[in-house]
């Protein structure tokens, strides 16, 4: 590979940008209209405008994007997160245009893209799952049956969901024929796929994933734990590694697991194993992630490891260099992710223009943005803005160097859920570790 366009923008193609500029690879950034003078444009070599700031007609233009590969002569194509990053259909004609696809085959993607399908092939191969649905629901009177079967309260899922979209959790038959048909189309809106499929709810869990890497040559490794279970509306707020909530033994069992799903799906590229950890310390495969994470800084803080580059070389048909048994962990690291969002306002996102800006640094502390004073933020995307990373020897470190980058920086000019945050870190059971995927809505929104 010697040239790589960048299928995204903000933050996670600006973090592309300057690995591939590290590894001596040639860049191209895609844009929209409203994007033209954002920095993921400035930093790449190249640079071509795929259309207007509708993300289904630029950064979802599956057409526009592999011509604009053509014409810039690129010959790879690094999807990030969120867009197309998951899109099996955009892989497979990557792979039909000669254009490297950096992440897994497109049969893997479309196999662990369906919850339902992905689910029921880590039953079969023995690891644990939540307890649900063997594959998709065929109607209404289907999933009254398995809700009274499994038990209330039950998650009715979009079977192509992700990013918390088309989910719905039910208490009793009166609200599963109420929800059904309610994500059933908010499935069919999100996903084009209306198709559901059902698990028990597991209450007040934690949300611990894994993160892989597995090369083109069978070779699969993991990279410690994250737990995301600060989260409001099952969007990830705050992450941190390790978690609190498990000890060695389930760590490394975890681990196993993880690296057996993870061949089992026949993965290659980078990759997160997504777990729900209940209060008796079991722990249930949820779903894989089949490309970068947005909280992937804090397992590169903790273990040095660049996965951008790892995913590159992987992408290039390197093999691992790496074995499980070189993989060191040291201290502790926590990311809290910046939204342009008013928190009083139901979270309403923020555009507007930064007027002042200034962001904290120091030892410790890493800031991953495409922002800049002057800096327009577009009403057409998702409203993070940047994400902070402190490292520290241990927790209590890095959370006494989050509330220091959480006070330093300043973003003028449009809302923010920085003292959000700020009262997050703060908060007495956050910082005893004694939280799970409620503490949001009972601590901060009572």
């Amino acid at each position: 590979m010697n040239k790589i366009l960048i299928a995204n923008r903000g933050e996670i193609a600006v973090r592309i940008i300057r690995a591939c500029k590290e590894m001596n690879m040639k860049t191209v950034a895609v844009y929209s209209d409203i994007d033209k003078d954002a920095m993921h444009t400035r930093l790449a070599d190249e640079s071509i405008c795929i259309g207007p700031a509708n993300a289904g007609k630029s950064y979802l233009n599956i057409k526009n994007i592999i011509e604009a590969a053509n014409i810039t002569g690129a010959d790879s194509i690094h999807p990030g997160f969120g867009f197309l990053s998951e899109n099996s259909q955009f892989a497979k004609i990557c792979e039909e245009s000669n254009i490297k696809f950096i992440g897994p085959s497109y049969q893997v993607i479309e196999l662990m893209g369906n919850k339902a399908n992905s689910k029921q092939l880590m039953k079969e191969a023995g690891i644990p799952v939540i307890p649900g649905s063997e594959g998709r629901i065929k109607g209404l009177n289907d999933a009254i049956k398995l809700a009274n079967e499994i038990g209330y309260p039950i998650m009715l899922k979009a079977a192509a969901g992700g990013g918390g979209k088309g989910i719905r959790i039910v208490n009793s038959q009166e609200e599963l024929e109420n929800y059904y048909p309610i994500v059933k189309q908010e499935a069919k809106v999100s996903f084009n796929d209306d198709e559901l499929y059902m698990e028990k709810f597991i209450q007040n869990p934690r949300h611990v994933e894994i993160q892989i890497l597995a090369d083109e040559h069978g070779n699969v490794i993991h990279l410690g734990e994250r737990d995301c279970s600060i989260q409001r509306k099952n969007q990830k707020i705050i992450e941190e590694t390790p978690s609190t909530a498990i000890d060695d033994k389930l760590r490394n069992k975890m681990g196993e697991v993880a690296i057996k799903a993870a061949k089992v799906a026949g993965y290659s590229s980078c990759g997160t194993i997504e777990f729900l950890v209940d209060k008796d310390k079991h722990f249930y495969f949820m779903e894989m992630n089949t490309r970068i994470q947005v909280e992937h800084p804090i397992t590169e803080e903790r273990t040095g490891i660049d996965i951008v580059k790892a995913q590159i070389k992987i992408a290039a048909g390197e093999p691992l260099k790496l074995r499980q048994k070189d993989i060191e962990y040291r201290g502790h690291s926590i990311e809290c992710r910046i939204n342009a969002e008013n928190p009083s306002k139901n979270f309403m996102p923020c555009p507007g223009t930064i007027k002042g800006l200034n962001l904290p640094g120091g030892n410790g502390i890493r800031v991953d943005t495409a922002i800049y004073e002057g800096y327009a933020i577009p009403p057409s995307y998702d409203s993070m803005i940047a994400k902070v990373i402190t490292y520290g020897e241990n927790r209590n470190e890095a959370i006494s160097k989050m509330k220091r980058a959480l006070e330093e920086i300043v973003i003028e000019g449009v809302d923010t859920n920085i003292d959000f945050l700020f009262k997050i870190i703060k908060n007495p059971n956050f910082i005893r570790g004694n939280f799970d995927t409620s503490f949001i809505e009972k601590e901060m929104l009572n």
